[in-house]
């Protein structure tokens, strides 16, 4: 991998992290459309790490949420009564929401590996976020806020979360989607999904952190790595800002017309390529 192609990835990768067109998706198809030869551990430690650019700009966004949740959370648990705020009650909601996806990424990491090096499986996930987004406009009926949300809903919505570990699913896409089918209002379940981005990022960053141990001349790749996790930082925290906005007045439909108009490229050029 070239510093040119870090740094271009490292752009998609923060456009489309919280968009929610999936950025995996965006990350395995972009090489490929592109005809760029990278190494398949390599690319996948790469797609993984990249991601902590954008963890990095959901905690530069939202620094005084966390903060306050940090903060009552440890607060109204020395006092013994650990849902006793509304923001100490998110932060439990958030880690609540965060299991599914731990416990289930853990369970089948090789079969996401093999999903990232297909071309075609992403191709076909990103059809099955389209269906997600306009199922969520069609159904949801928008009327609950954050300080609504219960232990039921955190759950619902980590199941949702469990569903973006394979690429092609986005992540923002599917927690929101889980959110407006629990009747959660758009931006609320945007802002929900961004929140509880947090701990399982940092777990998928601590694992490749591992992985990254294993490769070949790591001394090299390591300029690499961190002028795609600079950029996918600044990106990253630009399209959470214009998403939040975007979505007080725009439904989810365009980004799903997005997602199956690029599937059926990528499929369609996949069958040309294989005559």
């Amino acid at each position: 991998m070239t510093l040119f192609q870090a740094i271009f990835l490292g752009i998609i990768q923060g456009l489309t992290e919280f968009l929610p067109i999936s950025s995996s998706a965006h990350l395995v198809l972009t090489p490929y459309l592109l005809g760029w030869q990278m190494a398949p551990d390599e690319a996948f430690v790469f797609n993984v790490l990249v991601q902590m650019g954008t963890l990095l700009a959901v905690i530069v966004y939202f620094w005084k949420d966390f903060w306050g949740i940090g903060q009552e959370m440890v607060g109204n648990l020395l006092q013994g009564k650990p849902f006793a705020s509304s923001q100490s009650r998110l932060g439990w909601l958030i880690i609540l929401a965060t299991l599914p996806a731990g416990v289930i990424g853990l369970a089948i990491k090789d079969l996401v590996e093999a999903a990232f090096a297909s071309h075609i499986a992403t191709a076909i996930f990103l059809l099955v976020t389209a269906v997600f987004l306009v199922t969520a406009e069609r159904v949801g009926k928008r009327s609950r806020s954050l300080d609504q949300l219960n232990w039921k809903d955190a759950l619902w919505i980590g199941f949702f979360q469990a569903a973006s570990i394979f690429p092609g699913v986005s992540r923002s896409g599917s927690t929101i989607t889980g959110g407006m089918l629990r009747n959660v209002e758009r931006p609320t379940a945007a802002r929900f999904s961004f929140l509880i981005s947090l701990p399982i990022m940092l777990a998928a960053g601590g694992l490749a952190l591992v992985d990254l141990t294993q490769i070949a001349n790591l001394s090299s790749y390591i300029p690499v790595i961190i002028s795609g996790l600079a950029t996918s930082t600044v990106v990253g925290y630009l399209s959470i800002r214009w998403l939040l906005r975007f979505l007080n007045t725009h439904t989810l439909v365009g980004f799903a017309l997005y997602c199956i108009a690029l599937s059926l490229l990528v499929l369609a050029i996949s069958a040309v390529r294989a005559l």
